[in-house]
């Protein structure tokens, strides 16, 4: 073959040649980028894993943290509630020895009953007292004469009390009576229903299962002075 015939071989090998190495260059500048690029990410993985690292860390100290404030504040709840029973436990001493002196003194109504007549007739009736008297007497033209311990006037109602030291199924019986009188001593009242209550130091249940059925409100010594000692849902009588 002829030195004319091997040149366009020669030059296009050469061409190739030329080809080759520029996409080998390119190649190793492409591979050393990736591998570069790598290196980068696995350095941001292990950045990534450390941050997560510390923040498990973090977050199991905010869990323990969490822990130990939800034990204090059971420890908390716990010494409320027995500071709530002790506080309640005194103040139904303190209120039992008043109520000693109160009758050995007799004056139970003044102190302990006409102060939670308000409270009471609100709670149980709904209704705001208009006018209260205690040791209500009022004497007849012929002559006779009648105390009530304490009369409350509502809007609607009159709540005539009966206050006993100790309260027997007898006085349950008896206010059936004193309603009577008080319309017969207080005409003014005799259109107007009369609720009964009844307020003692301490009730036995008979006597408490008793005034429930004839519909009187029944009062003792509580946590607020007198309380009401009538079951949930106690709906008083209207006489």
């Amino acid at each position: 073959m002829t030195a004319a015939a091997l040149k366009p071989r020669v030059d296009t090998l050469e061409y190739a040649l030329q080809v080759l190495a520029e996409q080998a260059a390119c190649t190793a500048a492409e591979v050393a980028r990736l591998s570069r690029e790598m290196r980068e990410f696995k350095d941001e993985m292990r950045e990534f894993k450390d941050e997560m690292g510390e923040f498990k860390n973090e977050m199991s100290d905010f869990k323990n943290e969490m822990s130990d404030f939800k034990n204090e504040m059971s420890d908390f709840k716990n010494e409320m509630s027995d500071f709530k029973d002790e506080t309640r436990r005194e103040h139904r001493e303190l209120n039992r020895k008043w109520g000693e002196m109160a009758n050995k003194l007799g004056t139970i109504v003044e102190d302990l009953v006409a102060p939670s007549l308000p409270r009471v007739v609100h709670e149980v009736c709904g209704e705001e007292i208009i006018d209260l008297s205690v040791r209500r007497k009022r004497k007849l033209p012929d002559g006779r004469v009648q105390e009530f311990d304490a009369i409350a006037v509502t809007p609607s109602l009159v709540c005539l009390n009966s206050t006993k030291s100790t309260l027997r199924s007898a006085d349950v019986d008896a206010l059936v009576a004193e309603i009577d009188r008080l319309r017969e001593f207080f005409p003014e009242f005799r259109t107007i229903p009369v609720i009964g209550i009844l307020a003692t130091l301490a009730v036995e249940d008979s006597v408490l299962r008793h005034a429930n059925r004839l519909g009187f409100v029944v009062l003792a010594i509580g946590d607020e002075l007198m309380e009401v000692r009538n079951p949930p849902g106690f709906v008083p009588r209207r006489w």
